[in-house]
């Protein structure tokens, strides 16, 4: 991924909105690969002609394999606003995931108690007294059922590492292309089914709200099996 190919959504002098592919780490990590936050930074000092390095306020995240919209603060300012949006809820992150096995019910709000194991990055579902857990819940309703994959849209309330592919699969259906925490995904068959559609926000500055959506590729495996369009496309004012 080059500067070039940054897929920038919105900008203005407080906000920086784009789409981070899957597979792309958002910060630097012990991988040494490229990153979203360094290619954006490089983006805005060439931009702008800023001597050093620019200011990008990193309020929110991704796992490194799932993609989507993301919101990056241009100022401080806007950080430390956006992140109380987050705190008290009028940040709101949507998603769409496609899953390995049909969920029992149709709709419902899913609540658990997660913890990470740092030497493994992998999260687990774990009793609410372990030491160290944190509470993870979220809301998810069925939108279509392909044989044995469902397409599920997922409204997050808390944001915890790896959320939404461990509470799915302590449900029985794991996210396709999930190498992690799907014991049937195989490698290289697809990325994973995780996309981050939707954030809508109260802009820090001028609090008008503001909505941004991108959808993924449908033109590729797994999304390209469902409609996509049938259930999320939305006439509303101020998207983006």
């Amino acid at each position: 991924m080059s500067k070039e190919e940054l897929n920038i959504v919105y900008e203005d002098n407080h906000l920086l909105v784009v789409v981070k592919p899957n597979n792309i780490p958002v910060q630097a990590d012990s991988s040494k690969d490229v990153d979203l936050l360094t290619m954006l930074k490089g983006y805005l000092v060439k931009k702008y002609d800023k001597p050093g390095e620019a200011f990008l306020g990193l309020v929110h995240r991704l796992d490194r394999p799932t993609g989507g919209i993301m919101v990056f603060a241009k100022t401080s300012k806007c950080a430390k606003r956006l992140a109380e949006q987050i705190q008290n809820g009028t940040f709101e992150k949507s998603y769409i995931a496609v899953l390995d096995g049909v969920p029992r019910d149709n709709s419902a709000k899913l609540v658990n108690y997660l913890k990470k194991n740092p030497k493994t990055n992998e999260v687990r579902v774990v009793p609410d007294a372990t030491n160290g857990a944190k509470r993870a819940e979220l809301d998810y309703k069925v939108l279509e059922v392909k044989e044995d994959k469902s397409l599920v849209k997922v409204k997050l309330i808390t944001g915890r590492s790896h959320q939404i592919r461990v509470q799915m699969q302590n449900i029985g259906c794991p996210l396709v292309g999930d190498m992690k925490y799907n014991k049937n995904a195989k490698a290289n068959e697809c990325f994973l089914g995780l996309w981050a559609y939707e954030i809508k926000l109260n802009h820090p500055i001028t609090d008008e709200k503001l909505t941004f959506r991108v959808y993924p590729d449908t033109e590729v495996y797994p999304w390209k099996e469902f409609n996509l369009d049938k259930f999320l496309s939305v006439n509303i004012k101020n998207i983006y």
